[in-house]
């Protein structure tokens, strides 16, 4: 089995991490991609609470059976620690090969986060091609991943809804019901 375990904040999930999740479940050959939500991401503080975030998760993953969410970090206390993600990971699936997919412009403060030289020991990393981020700048051992280039981003769709925009065809439609709805980043 091979699981890819796909870490962000989420904040909202768009169509970007959507296509990124896709792309690299067909060039890593995954049978599962497991979206884990960054209860409390120590670099950065999400506005949408963590479970509103599992939740648009839920919604957005809903359509295709190769992923879903995860709550490997909502359930734990304390900052949300990949190195920790990593090894509960690998304790509940320890016939897994495990792929840990993220954004490049994450793995640029990898020298600091929490134990960040441990992280190969775990799972093999997966850079995903951001704008502005360029994968050959990458001094982490990772495997890059290019995917079709959208100049879309949570911190963009956060900015359209406060100003009062659409933001269809940005997100999945249910996530764009759950955001009218719930009134998140207004």
């Amino acid at each position: 089995m091979r699981i890819g375990l796909f870490g962000g904040s989420f904040d909202p999930i768009h169509i970007g991490h959507l296509l990124a999740a896709s792309e690299a479940a067909e060039a890593l050959g995954l049978d599962r991609v497991l979206f884990v939500v960054a209860a409390r991401p120590p670099h950065k503080t999400p506005i949408a609470p963590p479970e509103a975030r599992y939740e648009m998760v839920l919604l957005a993953t809903a359509e295709d059976e190769r992923f879903s969410a995860s709550r490997l970090e909502l359930a734990r206390p304390g900052p949300s620690y990949t190195v920790d993600t990593l090894r509960e990971a690998r304790a509940l699936f320890p016939e897994a090969e495990l792929f840990f997919i993220t954004g490049a412009d994450a793995y640029r403060d990898l020298p600091t986060w929490k134990e960040g030289e441990r992280l190969a020991d775990y799972a093999t990393l997966v850079a995903v091609a951001r704008p502005g981020y360029p994968l050959e700048a990458l001094s982490a051992p990772v495997i890059p991943l290019w995917v079709p280039e959208v100049g879309i981003s949570s911190t963009e769709i956060r900015r359209r809804i406060k100003e009062g925009r659409s933001v269809r065809y940005w997100v999945p439609r249910p996530v764009e019901v759950y955001l009218e709805r719930n009134g998140f980043y207004r």
